[in-house]
């Protein structure tokens, strides 16, 4: 994972693509104000990546990209990571560090997500509540807290409305799921146009990890190693990803009319500086899960596992044991 030898940089090419995106984006100015308050500089957070014990493993025929960490399955709590986009779960090495001493983890890379195999069947949400049903069975875990932001979110929603299970509690944040739905200019932008998702795909992804940083990232700077792992997961994908941001409205339509049917403790998390799905949607979410709980993070962006990695890292810890 921290190979200088196998980085993959982020070019000019990429560099320039994503500043267009940025001049397009008009959510831009508040983000840039975000960043001068927090003294926003081009230093990597962390110089290297914390280790992660990544590994290959195929999974009723899809191949994907997983860590795990065992203390003792008898006593200690399990949780799970979900992947967000466009990261993988190295952008969890912060939190993986500090939650491995206390907890048995596994975390992955949804299908098509990260650095796990691609199909243009995986591109819905059904599909990776599916998967990760595939998943809990085959390493045969129950009583599990799953932590899903981004895109990990309405996989978990769509595993938990569609299976019967153990969890004991999620953690959810920033990901489709009620409607009605505020988006971004750039959601608008990935959902709705045809147009806009072809100068991705054409832009490659470099430009949209490059992108995300810019969009996402208010106090954390990703390092060369995070980068690299980025934009070498997606490289080839970006067109697979458009296919998943195309079937998102009918998707999340499913998603939407079966919210208050879930009764598991429900932590949902948000952040004031968000411009990917704004803060009204953690509203309109916690009114129709009944057994929901809002926590805000303030001056952080849309990564608030990486931009408050230290608070988010203790969310987790104290919901997990309150919820034991």
């Amino acid at each position: 994972m921290t190979d200088k030898k196998s980085l993959t940089k982020i070019n000019l090419y990429d560099k320039l693509n994503a500043a267009f995106v940025s001049l397009i984006t008009p959510e831009m100015s508040e983000l840039n104000k975000a960043r001068k308050q927090n003294v926003y500089s081009k230093k990597a957070t962390l110089e290297k990546p914390y280790e992660i014990p990544l590994k290959f493993i195929d999974i009723d025929g899809v191949k994907i990209r997983m860590a795990r960490s065992i203390i003792n399955t008898q006593q200690k709590e399990t949780i799970i990571l979900l992947s967000a986009f466009p990261h993988s779960i190295v952008a969890y090495s912060p939190i993986w560090e500090e939650l491995k001493k206390e907890y048995n983890l596994y975390a992955y890379d949804l299908p098509w997500f990260g650095a796990s195999e691609t199909k243009s069947e995986y591109m819905s949400f059904r599909f990776q509540g599916e998967f990760l049903h595939s998943f809990l069975n085959h390493f045969e875990i129950k009583n599990v807290h799953i932590v899903a932001p981004d895109v990990g979110m309405p996989s978990a929603l769509s595993y938990i409305i569609n299976h019967d299970h153990k969890v004991k509690s999620l953690l959810i944040g920033d990901g489709p799921a009620a409607l009605p739905i505020v988006e971004s200019s750039i959601i608008k932008k990935m959902v709705h146009s045809s147009f806009w998702r072809f100068m991705f795909l054409v832009a490659g992804s470099g430009a949209l990890v490059e992108s995300a940083k810019n969009l996402c990232n208010v106090k954390y700077v990703p390092n060369k190693y995070e980068l690299s792992d980025y934009k070498k997961s997606y490289s080839g994908k970006v067109a697979n990803c458009m296919k998943w941001f195309k079937k998102y409205p009918k998707a999340l339509k499913e998603i939407n009319k079966n919210l208050q049917n879930i009764d598991i403790p429900t932590k949902i998390f948000w952040w004031d500086h968000e411009w990917i799905l704004p803060i009204e949607n953690v509203f309109t979410l916690e009114a129709k899960m009944p057994n929901s709980e809002v926590e805000v993070f303030e001056n952080c962006g849309h990564f608030v596992y990486q931009d408050d990695y230290h608070r988010f890292t203790k969310m987790i810890q104290s919901w997990v044991e309150k919820h034991a």
